[in-house]
């Protein structure tokens, strides 16, 4: 007995000890910037409110506050405008000020692109890749489709713009989705842009729309709750969280969309860039920052909640992957008919 409970009280210690170094992680002592900030910091989406750039920034905001990373207060402020430019085009201006960040979606990509506003990427210092966002094919849950083949059979039954897809904003990520998809299968849906993904979740919650290609974080409460199906997630694998989500189903039972023979695969880019022009000791800062955020507890419970993967990226290795997604964009962009050059 004396040995199992000195076994049972060194497991304690070792959890207690684990515990102690994370919280020191989080919030210990912070280390002497050469650099801080020094006035409110704007936290910029460019995007709306209750969609998935919105929800991650506000929880970004929330975890700051929780574990005193700053002396400065964060403050969200939503730039929605021209499909996020004018997010984007705010900071680019914003030259040499280090009290402004924006959280960045595909639209980085996508909205020069399409529209031939004098941005890009480059225009802003990149600071973190925060995660990948996954995206998932919903169907209102009290329609028939149990599957992605289903809905598809049905799609094409039904013949060209019959069927509704909902997603957010035109020409972005949401509606590339829609013409890969339909170059895959064969089909032609009706493609009604809105300004955010919680407003495309209520949407198709209400039968306005038949299906949607909205992100997990921002279907999953009404998947919780029932309203809404999942038939197949973008990409080549499984989301790997097995945790149930709802009452039968975790979103590692989700099949991939090649699975359902639907050959398409999207993800999207969330990270965090500054105003061109700062200084070394300003990006480090920031740097540091979110490098504790992604150790929080919090942060990892909402990497698996909202099924991202939480690909932490700085440095050289985010610039080499900026590069590249910026040249699968105009690849896709190109296919799809939405370069501004192709006008």
């Amino acid at each position: 007995m004396k040995k199992i409970a000195s076994n049972v009280l060194s497991r304690a210690t070792a959890v207690l000890a684990t515990t102690a170094s994370a919280v020191v992680l989080v919030t210990g002592a912070a280390p002497a910037f050469a650099w801080e900030p020094t006035k409110p910091v704007e936290f910029v989406i460019p995007a709306g409110t209750g969609g998935g750039a919105d929800q991650m920034g506000r929880l970004l905001q929330g975890i700051v506050i929780k574990y005193k990373l700053m002396k400065e207060p964060l403050i969200v402020v939503n730039k929605s405008g021209g499909a996020g430019a004018e997010g984007f085009l705010a900071v680019k201006e914003a030259k040499g000020d280090p009290h402004k960040i924006v959280i960045s979606l595909s639209n980085l990509f996508t909205t020069p692109m399409a529209t031939g506003v004098p941005f890009n990427w480059k225009d802003m210092t990149p600071v973190a890749m925060l995660a990948l966002d996954q995206f998932v094919l919903w169907t209102n849950a009290s329609e028939p489709y149990k599957s992605a083949g289903e809905y598809v059979a049905a799609v094409k039954a039904a013949g060209p713009n019959k069927f509704k897809m909902a997603g957010t904003g035109s020409k972005q990520e949401d509606q590339i989705i829609t013409v890969a998809l339909e170059k895959a299968t064969g089909t032609k849906f009706i493609y009604v842009p809105f300004k955010g993904g919680g407003e495309v979740a209520v949407q198709l919650v209400g039968g306005h729309v038949q299906s949607t290609v909205n992100n997990p974080i921002e279907a999953v409460a009404q998947w919780r709750a029932g309203k809404l199906r999942a038939l197949c997630v973008f990409d080549d694998e499984r989301m790997p969280f097995k945790a149930k989500v709802t009452d039968t189903q975790s979103w590692n039972d989700i099949p991939t969309c090649k699975e359902a023979g639907v050959p398409t695969r999207y993800t999207m880019l969330r990270g965090i860039f500054m105003p061109p022009g700062v200084t070394p000791d300003q990006l480090a800062f920031y740097k540091d920052l979110l490098t504790k955020v992604a150790a929080t507890p919090e942060w990892k419970e909402y990497m698996e909640k909202g099924a991202f993967n939480p690909t932490f990226m700085t440095g050289d290795a985010f610039a080499k992957w900026l590069t590249e997604a910026e040249a699968t964009h105009r690849t896709l962009m190109s296919d799809a008919g939405f370069l501004a050059s192709n006008k």
